[in-house]
Parts: structure tokens; sequence; C-alpha cells
């Protein structure tokens, strides 16, 4: 496996710009006679298919769901990054550069922060002329809140619905190619397996989620814009149907897999309630600029919050990071919340969470100014509750969010597999081992609107292309492996549900490579992974058929994916022998419980390769090089 992040030489304020001018270009009455397929419409997905159709191209655009709108995007709520410095803070292109560098625990490649950090500028301009509500100071001009991570007010937003209005945006901007013709939008379609002709990717097959129909498509470049895998955990802030499937048969076919056990534990959930709960609700991390958190400083406290005087409360994050307090990063309060909890001081009925209290901010704002803030979060959460934040404070704890490993893709977000892109959340790219908030959509509307029309582009003037027809070998063979996984499922008839060993593989994940990992649980969880997978296949009971709307089949087709990507999750954590953001190996922390990072071995970007079923995935490094940002022990104090 070539891992060749073909990263422009020369200074790294102007490696984007002087890229796209070496770059090919495809004339304008040849973009026409090109085919490509988009799968995923979420906010790299859309926008990416909006703009390569703009453009000219011919575009097939792939949704499992029955509108773009439910991509999970809409999820995001708290904003999104920009460095336009309205606020006269100090914000700059190089700070946003530095703080995502950092943040991500200077584990992941300066080149494309820097450029994400320089295209963030574009996008709120672009969202800003698609009518994008952001939220606007009295006299107008949009105004900025503050996030974790950053001493700098430079998060976007639109109340507590940023993504859905940043979704809205590129939707219309996609439906108007759609009607112009010029993209073909294929709803209720899943991707389950990528065609590779002569090394190159050149096709997927689908599945009718209506019908069941299996079809094979054909195209000059594909491109996966399909989130993240954090529901490989069961119970994640993710929609249910979020899952891996598109990267992980493309992983399959030889792309790299990159930093799997790179998995964000967001701080700022609604605590789980019970044992067969379905899914974790994310409370936004904007939430953090107002509200306070607090635990009791006796363990076992168990009275109402509003009985326990202030000086009997530990400001914990205030007190352990007086220079960020409340908005340090994800993995930072993460770690703290645990650490309390487990000390016996954690709220609520299990135990399992900490209060996240507005009374201050009420008192010192006032209530309306925070309902114009946080309204419908504050709503949601009653609903889900039957609590009243503006009365008592919310309970929170730390639940699976992002993912941070996905496909390897170089500077370009082509694939290890030529004519593969992979965009948004599915790649790797620019959050290291941690994602600091508001920069998914940053990241999402950066790769789709203003660097795939550019790569895409010179990657098809570069290669000439033979037509592929549905008949070849590649489309057969992919197409009958679909099949046959497809009756494998139906045919075991066994005795337990899909979910239930999916809530199995996600309590094992949870317990062995959540929060925090170690040595003796991750061997744990390798010997045991298999076991799971293996009375899968020989106990699950799939309902009904495939030439069907068959949501079971459905299911079983992304947890028989998880229990293996499960497995990679694991020993990309054993290997990693350190700790950086998110992925905290007990072994290595610092005196006051901090991650420990292992520059001298572990500073580069570990890829796996599929190398056949049942023989076990090779291991690559991509060194990682800082001129521009030399690593150091993050402090957040």
């Amino acid at each position: 496996m070539k891992l060749d992040a073909r990263i422009p030489a020369g200074p790294i304020e102007s490696a984007w710009e002087r890229c796209k001018f070496e770059m090919k270009l495809v004339n304008p009455a040849n973009k026409r006679k090109y085919r490509i397929l988009v799968v995923g419409t979420g906010l790299a997905g859309a926008s990416a298919a909006a703009s390569l159709a703009e453009l000219g191209y011919q575009v097939e655009s792939f949704c499992f769901h029955d509108s773009p709108r439910r991509a999970h995007s809409i999820a995001a709520q708290g904003g999104i990054n920009a460095a336009k410095n309205y606020q006269n803070d100090g914000d700059s292109v190089m700070r946003l550069f530095y703080d995502t560098v950092k943040g991500g625990d200077f584990r992941a490649r300066e080149a494309n922060v820097y450029r994400l950090a320089e295209l963030s500028l574009n996008i709120i301009d672009q969202c800003v002329a698609q009518g994008v509500p952001f939220a606007r100071e009295y006299g107008g001009t949009l105004a900025n809140r503050s996030f974790g991570g950053a001493q700098v007010s430079r998060t976007f937003y639109a109340r507590g619905q940023t993504g859905q209005q940043l979704l809205l945006g590129a939707y219309q901007a996609l439906m108007r190619q759609v009607s112009a013709g010029q993209v073909r939008l294929h709803p209720r379609t899943e991707m389950l397996d990528l065609i590779v002709v002569d090394g190159r990717a050149r096709g997927i097959v689908t599945r009718g989620l209506l019908d069941g129909r299996f079809e094979v498509h054909l195209g000059d470049a594909v491109i996966l814009a399909t989130g993240g895998y954090g529901n490989v955990y069961y119970l994640s802030t993710n929609a249910k149907g979020s899952n891996c499937t598109a990267i992980w048969r493309a992983f399959k076919r030889g792309a790299g897999f990159a930093n799997p056990c790179f998995t964000q534990i967001h701080p700022t959930c609604i605590p789980v309630t019970g044992e067969y709960q379905s899914k974790l609700t994310l409370m936004s991390e904007s939430l953090r600029n107002d509200g306070r958190i607090w635990v009791p400083r006796k363990p076992g406290d168990k009275r109402p919050p509003s009985q326990i005087p202030e000086e009997e409360r530990d400001y914990y994050l205030e007190r352990r990071y007086p220079a960020y307090g409340n908005l340090v990063p994800r993995d930072v309060a993460s770690r703290a919340a645990k650490q309390v909890c487990d000390e016996g001081r954690g709220v609520g009925e299990t135990g399992l969470g900490v209060y996240l209290d507005f009374s201050d901010a009420i008192q010192r704002l006032g209530r309306k100014t925070i309902a114009e803030r946080y309204g419908n979060l504050f709503e949601m959460y009653e609903r889900i509750t039957g609590e009243d934040p503006y009365q008592v404070p919310m309970r929170i704890y730390p639940a699976i969010h992002y993912t941070m490993g996905g496909l390897w893709v170089d500077y370009h977000l082509m694939s290890t597999i030529p004519g593969l892109f992979v965009a948004g959340e599915a790649n790797f790219s620019d959050h290291g081992a941690n994602r600091l908030g508001a920069s998914a959509l940053m990241q999402g509307l950066a790769d789709g609107y203003f660097i795939l029309p550019y790569t895409v582009g010179d990657y098809l003037a570069n290669h000439k292309l033979e037509k592929v027809d549905p008949d070849h070998p590649a489309c057969r063979q992919a197409r009958e492996n679909v099949e046959e996984i497809t009756r494998r499922l139906l045919n075991v008839k066994g005795k337990r549900t899909v979910d239930s060993f999916h809530r199995e593989l996600g309590k094992l994940l949870w317990d062995h490579c959540g929060m925090s990992r170690n040595a003796a649980g991750l061997r744990h969880a390798l010997a045991k992974i298999p076991e799971i997978r293996e009375e899968f296949w020989r106990n699950v009971n799939v309902l009904g058929g495939h030439r069907e709307l068959n949501q079971s089949l459905e299911r079983a087709g992304r947890v028989a994916d998880f229990m293996e990507l499960a497995e990679l999750i694991c020993l990309d954590a054993l290997a990693r022998d350190e700790s950086c953001g998110c992925h905290f190996r007990e072994e290595h922390q610092t005196p006051d419980g901090e991650a420990l990072r292992n520059d001298a071995d572990y500073c580069h970007v570990a890829v796996w390769e599929w190398m056949g079923e049942g023989r076990a995935p090779l291991r690559h490094a991509e060194p990682l090089e800082f001129h521009y940002v030399h690593p150091s022990q993050r402090s957040y104090k």
C-alpha cells in the first residue's frame, strides 16, 4: 500500500493556492461527459454533489433516507467555526490552525488543517449567500460564541439548529441541480459494495431499500461522504441509521483505514436511563458557554442540587483549568467528568452524571436572553427528562459521538484506491486524535464546496478511463458478493435479534475501548469479539426476505460490518501504545491524569490494509511532520 500524502512543497500559507494552480482542468464542454457517483447527502455529500453538478458534471447522488434533509448533519447543534475575527478578539487563520492541531493532540497533518482554517472564511460567505439564518448582533452583524478548546469567539450559529440550517442550504443547492437535470437523486438506496476495475474505483453496488433490488451504478469517480462509525458502540449520539458499511466495504476492496481507534467522547450528553435504551441524545457544547459544570464536594451526596450550598459544590473544570474553565476540549472535559463520578461524586440515580447549571447565567443575563440562545435545546432536554433546566440544573455525562478515524486520504481527499474520494467524517484527515467542537460542519462543507470540485477534476483530467460495462467481471463479482452476504444473513434463522448482538458488542467496546483503554482490557475485547461474531453468524434471526422493505435485514448487514470494525478498533488501540486526545491508554498519563503522548514512536497516522478473510490486517504508518506548530504537552490551565 502506497501512502503518498501529496502535500504541496513550499510555505503552508500558499500551499492550497499553489496546488490549485498546478492542477489540470477539465474543459467546460467535456465535463458533461463524466459521471461522478456521490454516496451520502449530508453536508459533505450534498455540497459536493451540488458543486460538481454546477460545474457541469453528471452526478448520481445516493441517499438511504427518503430525503437528503434527514442526513445526520442536522443533529449538529452548536455552530461552525471560521476565523473571521468579527469580535476583534485576536482570531486569525493561523490561530484557528494552531487550535485545531493542538486540539487534535498533534496527530493531524499540518497542511490539511491549515487549508481547512483558510477555507473557513469562504464557507461563511457561501452560507450567508444561501440564506442560512445565522444569529446576528443588534446592529445586524453576524454573531459569534465561544466553543471548547479556544480562547476566542469564532463559532457562527443558528440558535441550536446550526447543522439543520446549513444542511438546508446545501440541500437547496443540491435540489436546484436535480431540477436542472444535472443530478440524479437515488433516495432509499444503500451502497453495499465498491466496484474496482483495473485498480480504480468505477462504481458501486446498491440495494433499493423499498424493493430490495440490487443494482450496479458505474461512473468515472466515486465520492464517499457517508459519515462516521460511532454506532459501533450501540449507544451513541448518532442517528440510528448511521453506519460504517460504505467505508468498510471500500476497506475490503483495498482502501486504507486510518486511526480507527480515534473515537470521540462528547462530554455533554443526557445520561443513560435504562438497559434497553437504543440511543443517546446530545446537548450542544454551546451550552458550556453559559452553563457551569459541578458536582458535590462530598462523595455520596444525594441531596437535590438546590439544597447543596455554594461552598459544598466543586466546579471542577474551573478549578483544574482556570484559563479555559468549562470550555476545555471535549476529551479533557469527558475524562474529568468520569474521574469525579469514579470518586463517587456523580449525580442522578446511577451516579453517572454531573450538573450543567444555568442559574448564574439566568440571574446575570435574564431568562429571556438564555431562551434566545438555547431555547430549543432547553425544550428538548425537558421533553426527554421531564425536568425544566430553567429551574434545575441539567444532568450530563460523556458519550460516544464523532469518529476522527476513517478512510485514509491524501491532500486531494483521494483514498489509496485511485478514483475513490472520501469527504467529511468518513475520512480521517483533519482532526487528529480529538475534534474540537464546531469543526465537523466546517470540514464537511470545506470538502464538498471548495476542495473536491478541484481535486476530482484534476484526477479526471489526468487519466483516460475506458468505458466499463455492467457485465464486466468486476461488476458481476461485486454484485454476487452482495447477494451472497444477503443470502447468508437470511438463511441463519437463529434465535437472537440483531439488536441483542449489537448491544452486547457495544457494551464490550465501551467497557474496554471507550473513554479509557488499557492493554489487558483490549486483549480481552480482542478475544471476545470473534466469539460474538461467530455466534452472530450462527444464531442471528433476520426476519422477512430481501425483495421487500426489510429494516431487520438492513440492520443485520450493518451490524455484521460493525463486528469486523470493532476488532480493527481494538487492534489499533492496542498497537498505539501511548495516550493522545480521546485515545487514553491508562498506562500512559501525566501525574495529574492528562494524556501522555509518545512522539518518538507514534507521531504518525496508523493506516490498516485488509489482507483477506481470516487474515490479520497489515498496519502501515504515514509519518507526521510539524514545521509550524511544534508538538508540546497540551495544557489548558
